[in-house]
């Protein structure tokens, strides 16, 4: 069973979170959100306080594990939001359950597949983990979401996003390195998908880059950039990020 925090009551909101993270990073939104509906946010297997209870090879299979725990939580017709590792997963599980989900929000996120550069990223990361261990990749890891020129205002966040991801398992860690290596371009499913569905992107996020996520801003109902905002603007500009997520919920609702 996957460990997670919920609050509040409402038409559920699903938040997943990305690598190196747990559904701790959403406790400001869930704060605010809570007040008009029920958001569930999981520790992904194998992050945070979720064990790795079998190996995973694939996106699709931590998909099937997601969807079997939200019919025991009795998460119904959600909005999945997904943060970056998160986002690949919500569109996972939207090409699994189609309308049974009723919006799907990508934060920092696509729907395109690795290209080769980042493909060779990832081996590097695989060959950095083995040689070296979670805690010392989490170390040199998390900084580099956060854009360099808002690392010694963003220090505390940065501390407390290296604790959160210290806590990821080494296994965890370089099963889901292959799964995002090896996904699938799931564009076709974004088009085929009739509900809402949001792109937050940050102009100087390391991670996505901005060109990428304006190639494919067309699928998406609302498509929306933070100026100077990096990979993780949950935490670089928490109130803008809130409010995009709150309009876009609000108008899925609708």
């Amino acid at each position: 069973m996957l460990h997670f925090f919920e609050k509040g009551q409402g038409h559920p909101l699903l938040f997943l979170h990305g690598f190196c993270e747990s559904g701790e990073m959403w406790h400001y939104f869930a704060d605010s959100l809570s007040t008009q509906y029920r958001v569930i946010c999981p520790d992904l297997p194998g992050f945070g306080n979720s064990p790795l209870t079998h190996p995973i090879h694939s996106l699709e299979e931590v998909a099937e594990q997601l969807e079997g725990w939200m019919q025991a939580v009795q998460i119904q017709n959600p909005i999945v939001l997904g943060h970056s590792l998160g986002g690949y997963l919500a569109l996972a599980l939207l090409e699994r359950m189609g309308d049974r989900i009723k919006a799907v929000g990508l934060l920092h996120s696509t729907a395109f597949g690795d290209d080769l550069e980042k493909k060779e990223m990832r081996n590097r990361t695989l060959t950095f983990l083995k040689k070296h261990g979670a805690v010392k990749f989490v170390t040199s890891f998390v900084p580099q979401l956060f854009p360099e020129h808002r690392r010694i205002e963003l220090a505390d966040a940065m501390a407390q996003a290296i604790e959160d991801g210290k806590r990821s398992s080494l296994e965890g860690l370089l099963a889901y390195t292959v799964a995002m290596r090896d996904r699938k371009d799931r564009m076709e499913v974004l088009h085929q998908f009739a509900g809402p569905k949001l792109l937050l992107a940050g102009t100087l996020d390391g991670s996505v880059k901005i060109e990428s996520s304006r190639a494919q801003q067309g699928a998406y109902t609302h498509y929306i950039e933070l100026d100077g905002v990096g990979h993780l603007g949950m935490v670089e500009e928490k109130e803008k990020s809130l409010a995009v997520v709150q309009n876009f919920v609000g108008e899925a609702l609708k």
